[in-house]
């Protein structure tokens, strides 16, 4: 998830909410879920080490699949087109639908070792920057922590498990809600790594995202230049172009890009260029607007050079819808779960690591629990906020990295692949499964979540996604052959 986790300048605590799981059966879920600390470790473990990116997490996902069948889940693969997401689901009698969800996939060009210095992997590209292998891990630890609680104490109701890979950029939950697999859930619950604790109810930013590839004529650079069309001059000139735009848009609004194909060498007139984009606002129809704009200039770019441009939308994600009904659940859950408690080892290994950050937060923070409220925006974006305007949505983020660690790097990496990351697990873990437990038994705050839902979205919204009708981007981290592009003229 790319939400912006560093500590907030104003925190506000969310009101405490009336608890419904008797004290005894707290006791004995949390202690499950202790129990499986070392289940825990080892599945997040082994998810870092495979650091399989978006579409590709075969591995990661079919352990985490296995796990849950050992729990007695049923589980179904495959699902809303996507060959690595799943949903897992325990069900007695009749009763509330409550989801949790579970993500895996790694980032591109950071892999790092568990270490608080830089020392990438030799041969290894990718790494957990935003410690999703702690998240899926996580959330199969609390989801057979309820189904125990559920079949001990003959709690009516169904559970599920979604198996959500590429979040980062691929949109994969924006499919799973396409295809209805949340019409009939009471409630989902999420959480996030991050560099402190606290339950999320700001809003995260939409975006769309997608590559614009230019098609030119190569010829050799000195000897006949006037015979070729550059690709990348298209890139280039688009480039340009969007930069001029930045002052003409609302000023909340984010637009970034990476070059992902240029040619390959200097006297060869490119044929094929790629840019990768991303637009962001919390205002999907703003995100909208200008994604059309950026579209428009890359027509004008391939006009100015002679070359061919086609795009294709790879992601998009509206803004976060949370709702404060169920955060009040999960705050209090949260404070009774408590935060983290380092050993000396850990203090020193962090005191190294802050050493690699901007910032320096006190390493003590992480053992409160009483920052509630993360403030009133995000500076990233998430597909599980397609989610939370379909069915009412709650997330928690817990510190399993070094305060002042942004999401995204190299130090991110590290800590998610260390005790670190599988202490600030466990505290989500124990959150999330309490919460569940409590909305099991509790019909009132699930029904005042839906009229809270209802209201925020406002009569007769209907969702559409901002992707479209497309079918899930599956190819979205492999680089796209340039000959890809000459067999389609």
């Amino acid at each position: 998830m790319t939400l912006r986790y560093a500590l907030l300048a104003m925190l506000t605590p969310l009101p405490a909410a009336a608890q419904t799981l008797p004290e005894a059966q707290r006791g004995t879920i949390v202690a499950g879920i202790d129990k499986r600390a070392p289940q825990l470790e080892s599945a997040a473990r082994t998810i870092w080490g495979w650091s399989e990116v978006g579409y590709q997490e075969a591995k990661s996902s079919a352990l985490l699949q296995g796990q849950l069948k050992a729990a007695g889940f049923t589980v179904k693969p495959g699902v809303a087109g996507m060959p690595t997401a799943f949903v897992a689901s325990f069900k007695q009698g009749s009763g509330p639908v409550i989801g949790i969800l579970a993500e895996y996939d790694a980032l591109p060009g950071l892999a790092q070792s568990a270490v608080p210095s830089r020392a990438a992997i030799d041969n290894k590209a990718a790494g957990h920057g935003c410690g999703h292998n702690l998240f899926g891990a996580a959330s199969i630890a609390a989801a057979v922590a309820i189904k125990e609680w559920m079949v001990a104490n003959k709690v009516q109701g169904e559970l599920r498990v979604y198996g959500s890979p590429a979040e980062e950029g691929g949109s994969g939950k924006v499919y799973l809600v396409r295809a209805g697999l949340f019409d009939d859930v009471s409630a989902v619950l999420h959480w996030h790594p991050a560099d402190a604790n606290g339950v999320f109810t700001g809003k995260s930013m939409a975006n769309i995202s997608g590559k614009f590839r230019f098609h030119g004529t190569s010829a050799h650079a000195a000897a006949s230049p006037e015979k070729g069309r550059s690709a990348l001059d298209g890139v280039e000139v688009m480039d340009v172009a969007v930069n001029f735009l930045r002052e003409h848009i609302p000023s909340s609004t984010r637009i970034h890009n990476v070059i992902t194909a240029g040619g390959e060498a200097p006297n060869v007139v490119p044929d094929f260029a790629e840019s990768y984009y991303y637009v962001r606002n919390t205002d999907p129809e703003i995100v909208k607007d200008v994604w059309a704009r950026v579209t428009r200039a890359s027509e004008g770019a391939a006009m100015a050079t002679g070359t061919r441009v086609e795009q294709e939308v790879t992601g998009g994600v509206y803004s976060m819808l949370a709702s404060r009904t169920l955060a009040k659940v999960m705050a209090a859950n949260l404070t009774q779960v408590g935060g983290e408690n380092w050993t000396p080892e850990e203090i020193a290994w962090a005191t190294a690591m802050q050493k690699n950050l901007p910032t320096q937060p006190p390493l003590d923070s992480v053992k409160r629990t009483d920052l509630a409220d993360r403030g009133p925006d995000g500076g990233g974006s998430t597909d599980v906020s397609d989610i939370s305007w379909t069915t009412p949505t709650i997330g928690l983020n817990t510190a399993t990295w070094v305060p002042g660690t942004p999401a995204h790097s190299w130090q991110a990496v590290a800590a998610s692949g260390m005790s670190i990351g599988f202490k600030g697990a466990v505290v989500a873990a124990k959150t999330i499964a309490l919460t569940a437990a409590d909305l099991f038994l509790s019909p009132q705050t699930l029904a005042a979540a839906k009229a809270e839902l209802d209201a925020a979205r406002g009569p007769g919204f209907r969702y559409a996604a901002l992707l479209g009708d497309r079918q899930p981007a599956l190819t979205y981290r492999k680089p796209t052959p340039a000959f890809e592009g000459k067999a389609a003229r």
